[in-house]
């Protein structure tokens, strides 16, 4: 099996964006002389040469009082220029430079118009437009430079994949329809997109994008058409646009494999598990207590039987052993008669985890290298915050991390949601308004970048081991005699389970 890491700090914090600008406080970084195919003179960037080709090309240099002193144009200068390498034409990198600059330091909307606002007004505008809408550069290699540029800054724990809703007015954005979203419980008109982040506990920052397309859009030729959406664009649900934006990140980047985090309630659980495992990748499911599966567990009641997740975690949450720290608490720490398992009843209180060996009821597939033809055992997690139990239900094949850092994977959701709010949102990654699949795509992989230039001009430092080594959570040994099962409840102290 291929290597599975999870870095690890002791030091806590936030990274947050200040004002409009999207800026990070924190140390600066050396600031480039050249950019690539440009020149810095005087603070401004100004094209060294011109192609020909792109449709009104203008010098786009800039205004002085969009140059920050925090820092962050140092990073600008020096990430943009390996990002855009790709891109073939000096004019197409200068206009990215600026335009991730516009995004950071606009005020108000980020639409095309704002960005042009500090860079020449119309001509500036028309220019822009056609560079994300029109022209022929693939933002596919420039997000692959951007994962692999975080990787070597700031190497995240795990990868999130979120759906992210776009509220539109019109109908004419590409993928724009009326749809029903849960969290708010109503029917909207909106684009759907899904975003996979790279995230750690105090920072997280997307990669790469991949729309959500129904029959509406790629049934309908004009809309197709008009839309430029490409002939290998097929129809698929939200769960399987989810897991190939994933896929669609991890081939050809060179990246470590890290855990996927991933919200699959609306999924069917068994297809995404068995992609996720055909590519190699180690993965924590948020899943419905709909889900059946055989517990595992030697001494469960109902070991080998098929239950519903929620079957499973009503059961092990009444099963759990006493707290000695409440034995002197009343009835509920009180021992029964000889003989018998001591009784706790159930307190539903914040910080609660518990985990139940078991594998998917309908998975009949071995997974390679299993001996004797066992199925693969998984951890299901329940897990409040609330005092609702239980919560969430999360399952996972990371049989052999500790209960601490199965908690921390899964709250990095939760920093991904924050980050989505307070940086991503900041510098325009639901902004852009237009027609172009194409265009959407650029758009997005520059907000993706002024995002990450956002936190690294924080300096997040890599997270790290205790003794400073990377830790390999598929060390066969690392965890060895440390057992799991549905005993472990964290209760208010998480602390005890690390």
């Amino acid at each position: 099996m291929r290597s599975t890491i999870l870095r690890h700090d002791d030091t806590t914090g936030s990274t947050g964006v200040n004002g409009a600008a999207g800026s990070v406080a924190g140390a600066g970084t050396r600031t480039p002389d050249r950019t690539t195919g440009g020149a810095v003179t005087g603070g401004e960037i100004r094209p060294a040469e011109h192609d020909g080709d792109d449709h009104g090309a203008v010098e786009c240099a800039g205004p002085r009082t969009t140059r920050r002193a925090d820092g962050q144009d140092a990073v600008v200068f020096e990430l943009c220029s390996g990002l855009f390498a790709s891109m073939p034409r000096t004019d197409q990198r200068v206009k990215a430079i600026h335009y991730v600059r516009g995004l950071l330091g606009a005020e108000g909307r980020k639409s095309i118009r704002n960005i042009a606002t500090l860079l020449g007004g119309d001509a500036a505008e028309q220019s822009l437009h056609h560079f994300i809408s029109s022209s022929t550069w693939d933002w596919t290699p420039v997000r692959r430079a951007l994962a692999q540029h975080i990787e070597r800054m700031a190497p995240p724990q795990a990868y999130v994949v979120r759906p992210m809703i776009i509220p539109k007015a019109g109908e004419t954005s590409v993928g724009v329809e009326r749809r029903f979203v849960p969290e708010l419980g109503q029917v909207i008109n909106a684009q759907q997109a899904v975003g996979v982040w790279a995230a750690a506990e105090d920072w997280s920052s997307p990669l790469h994008w991949r729309l959500h397309l129904t029959s509406r859009w790629l049934e309908d030729h004009n809309r197709r058409s008009q839309a430029s959406i490409p002939e290998t664009t097929v129809q698929e649900s939200l769960a399987q646009c989810s897991v190939e934006a994933y896929l669609g990140m991890i081939r050809g980047s060179g990246l470590p494999i890290r855990p996927l985090v991933m919200d699959a309630r609306n999924a069917d659980v068994l297809t995404t598990v068995h992609r996720l495992r055909a590519a190699g990748t180690p993965w924590l499911l948020r899943v419905d207590p709909s889900v059946r599966l055989t517990v595992l567990e030697p001494t469960f009641p109902r070991r080998g039987a098929s239950m519903t997740a929620q079957q499973i975690m009503s059961t092990a949450w009444h099963m759990r052993r006493p707290d000695p720290r409440r034995q002197g608490a009343g009835t509920a720490g009180q021992a029964g008669p000889p003989g018998q398992a001591p009784h706790l009843r159930a307190v539903r209180r914040p910080g609660s985890l518990v985990s139940v060996s078991a594998t998917l009821t309908a998975d009949t597939r071995t997974p390679v290298g299993r001996p004797g033809g066992r199925p693969e055992e998984l951890l299901l997690l329940g897990v409040t915050d609330t005092g609702q139990w239980p919560a969430e239900l999360w399952l996972t094949d990371l049989t052999a991390l500790r209960p601490a850092e199965l908690t921390q994977l899964i709250r990095l959701t939760h920093r991904v949601d924050r980050d989505l709010t307070e940086v991503a949102d900041q510098v325009g990654i639901r902004d852009f308004s237009g027609r172009s699949f194409n265009g959407w795509h650029r758009h997005a992989t520059l907000a993706s970048a002024a995002h990450a230039i956002a936190l690294l001009s924080g300096r997040p430092q890599a997270r790290r081991g205790a003794d400073g080594d990377i830790v390999d959570l598929t060390d066969s040994g690392r965890h060895e005699g440390l057992g799991h099962g549905y005993l472990t409840d964290l209760g208010d102290r998480p602390d005890l389970a690390s």
